[in-house]
């Protein structure tokens, strides 16, 4: 009789551990960026949320980044957010609370919920499927091999790649894997300790209107 009471006990517990687990896991429930297509595809990852959220990093960045600081009605580039944010990153320095958007919390919410995709101290897991996707994907056969080294010996980490990507900020830009990395390991990957009950919602700023030169001031 204690036999099966302890079978039984152990069986529950079994459950309830499996359904506890189980529940932990998020899916983002709305998508903005669809109709942008699929730039990067890894079988062991959810493709369309991976998507998601390199195109809500680079909306993101482009918002704080992208403009000439001296000149905010300048049309913003991709290219100049990419160069500013990696330098940031590299260096500490990157505000992310005036940066977030609650677009981007909420696909932050669901990558942490996977908890594969990170290891105990909350740092991405190099070991995980989805970044062995990315190094067999990177287009730049020099940073490829970077990539693929550090992460055979098991050296990968944003101290040592870090330089690599500032240098090459172009083929970053460029490589939308590269780009899914930076934005996994130096912009989801940073916000485990960032207050994000504080991201509120950006407004766009207003760009000074043309000049007409053939009306006259009143």
């Amino acid at each position: 009789m204690k036999l099966k009471f302890r079978l039984a006990v152990f069986v529950l517990v079994t459950l309830l551990f499996n359904c506890e687990n189980g529940s932990k896991s998020k899916t983002l429930e709305e998508f903005k960026f669809t109709g942008k297509g699929i730039v990067v595809s890894c079988n062991d990852f959810d493709v369309k949320l991976m998507n998601e959220a390199l195109f809500s990093f680079e909306e993101d960045i482009l918002r704080f980044y992208g403009n000439v600081s001296n000149s905010p009605s300048s049309n913003p580039s991709l290219t100049r957010a990419y160069t500013q944010f990696i330098r940031d990153a590299i260096n500490s320095r990157v505000k992310y609370k005036d940066i977030l958007s609650p677009h981007s919390v909420k696909i932050f919410e669901v990558l942490k919920s996977n908890q594969e995709l990170w290891n105990t101290s909350n740092k991405l897991n190099y070991n995980h499927p989805v970044i062995s996707c990315i190094s067999d994907n990177i287009i730049d056969k020099n940073l490829q091999t970077t990539f693929k080294a550090l992460l055979e010996t098991n050296s990968l980490n944003a101290r040592l790649i870090g330089p690599a990507l500032q240098s090459n900020y172009g083929a970053v830009y460029r490589d939308k894997y590269l780009s899914s990395y930076l934005a996994l390991e130096f912009y989801y990957g940073r916000l485990f300790d960032v207050d994000l009950s504080m991201v509120t919602e950006k407004k766009e700023e207003p760009k000074d209107a043309p000049v007409d030169f053939n009306v006259v001031p009143q």
